[in-house]
């Protein structure tokens, strides 16, 4: 597949493009600062922009067959209206360039999922998290609206450990603490609900 990625310098981003380089997928990765790429320049093709513009989007959209989306705000607890801007852009983008498949990643505890978190969820979701949650759940529904061929992940919190390779993944999880999911994991499957349509229209959560 030819995959456009976002997103593609952070911590779950960069696992998606090393899955997909290994699969032997073609690869565009959408970054405001290519050096930040490293050694990963040479091996995908570097589109420079910004994934809340329209024009920028569109350009890195073309002629690919999905775009996956591992956008975040990184150690910031503000939203700034990433989510929300880079929605509208995305959406756009995608139908303009006859792109119909998306997988976006969100966040477990955005929206619905919510009323499902538990109480030590909600505490963190409630305070820590309220900014980027809120900005989310307009993007999130925004996305389920678009008409597009869209997937919603939503992973409970991300650790930097590796890859398990065993997870749950379902539309309604039980939870219970704060339970966890290694970003290796979430790039894995984000990388394959691209590639198959068992996913499609859903928003699954997923954790270990």
């Amino acid at each position: 597949m030819k995959l456009l990625v976002l997103g593609a310098t952070g911590p779950t981003g960069r696992h998606v493009v090393d899955l997909a380089l290994r699969s032997g997928d073609s690869v565009t990765a959408l970054v405001r600062d290519p050096a930040a790429l490293g050694d990963l320049a040479d091996k995908v093709t570097v589109v420079a922009g910004d994934a809340t513009s329209h024009h920028d989007v569109l350009a890195g959209a073309a002629g690919h067959d999905a775009i996956i989306s591992a956008l975040g705000r990184g150690n910031s607890v503000r939203a700034d209206g990433l989510f929300t801007r880079s929605s509208a852009a995305v959406i756009g983008a995608a139908k303009g360039a006859g792109v119909s498949r998306l997988v976006w990643l969100s966040s477990f505890g955005v929206g619905y999922t919510f009323d499902e978190s538990s109480a030590a969820q909600k505490t963190i979701y409630r305070t820590l998290l309220r900014s980027i949650y809120a900005d989310k759940a307009i993007a999130d529904e925004r996305i389920r609206n678009s008409g597009l061929d869209w997937t919603v992940v939503y992973p409970t919190r991300l650790t930097h450990g590796p890859a398990k390779g065993a997870y749950s993944a379902g539309d309604r999880l039980p939870m219970k603490g704060n339970p966890t999911i290694s970003r290796a994991d979430v790039a894995a499957f984000m990388y394959r609900a691209a590639h198959g349509s068992e996913w499609i229209h859903r928003s699954p959560v997923i954790t270990d």
